[in-house]
This record gives structure tokens, C-alpha cells and sequence, in this order.
């Protein structure tokens, strides 16, 4: 029985529209200190996470070169254009756009996985540093959803700000 109630919560919690997940979300960032960090970190993280895996070589496909982040960039596809098509589409963007960067830096011979490794590193002690100052944990330790939702929640700011809905 406690198998069923567990997989029915987890149905319920991913049928969450996009306001319900920024509402919850936005409930352990409403200080703008936090706010502000958020703005810098998620970002850089973002990137990191994309650049870390696009280090990951998958196996060539039908004469692709395809990586890692290729893969988790599909199911985040799937999860953001679910929740928005205006807001999927703009941070798939910026993924795409993070993906190149990485590959652009791969290609002049930088380190990229010291870099991504050290900006990780360096923005997650900022994420929490925000939630120090907010007194509230990150989301993600309740739900590790949110770690897709950050980015979103964001894009979801800029698209208010110009006035279009999503």
C-alpha cells in the first residue's frame, strides 16, 4: 500500500502546472538578496551542468556526435515545453546556447572541466550563501524537480517583465 501511495504522490506532484510550480517555488525566494544571487548562480550552473555533460561522449548515431547533455537536454525538453511553450522554448534556447559555448571552448583547447567544475563549485556556495540570508532551504532538497524549475522561474521573471505571457 505504501508503494501505491508513494507512486500516485509522485503522478500527482508531476501533473503541477506551471504557476503551482513557481508559487512553491517562489516561497523560499522572496528575499532580494536571494533573489539577486539566484539571477547570477542559476545561470552559471546551468551552464556548468551542460558543459559537465557535454564532456560525455555518447556512442555516434546514425553519423551524429552526440554527448551527454544532448540527452539530458531532450528530457528537459519533454519537462518545459510540458509546462510552457513560450518558457520551454526560450530556456531551450539558452541551453542550446550554453551547449555551444561548451563545445566553442572544447574546440580552443580550454579546460573546460576545471572551469565548469570550479564555477559549480563557486555559484553553488553562492545558492546557499542565498538561502543563508533567506533562512529557508533550497527547493530542491524537497523536491529535486525544482533543480529543472530554477532556470524556468527565471525566464518566467524576463517574460513578465516585457509583457509576454507564457
Amino acid at each position: 500500500m505504501k508503494a501505491s501511495m508513494e507512486n500516485d504522490y509522485f503522478l500527482i506532484d508531476n501533473m503541477k502546472n506551471i504557476e503551482e510550480w513557481f508559487s512553491e517555488y517562489g516561497e523560499s525566494h522572496q528575499n532580494p538578496t536571494n533573489k539577486l544571487v539566484h539571477w547570477f548562480c542559476v545561470p552559471v550552473i546551468f551552464f556548468c551542468v551542460v558543459a559537465l555533460l557535454s564532456l560525455l561522449q555518447l556512442p555516434s548515431l546514425f553519423g551524429l556526435n552526440l554527448n551527454f547533455a544532448h540527452a539530458v537536454l531532450l528530457f528537459a525538453a519533454f519537462f518545459y515545453l510540458r509546462l510552457s511553450l513560450n518558457l520551454g522554448l526560450i530556456t531551450l534556447l539558452f541551453a542550446s546556447l550554453c551547449l555551444w559555448l561548451s563545445m566553442t571552448m572544447q574546440g580552443l583547447g580550454l579546460p573546460v572541466f576545471t572551469i565548469a567544475v570550479g564555477l559549480f563549485i563557486a555559484a553553488w556556495i553562492g545558492q546557499f550563501w542565498g538561502h543563508h540570508i533567506e533562512g529557508k532551504k533550497p527547493s530542491f532538497l524537497k523536491d529535486i524537480q525544482f533543480l529543472l524549475i530554477g532556470p524556468l522561474w527565471l525566464m518566467g521573471f524576463i517574460f513578465k517583465g516585457i509583457g509576454i505571457k507564457y
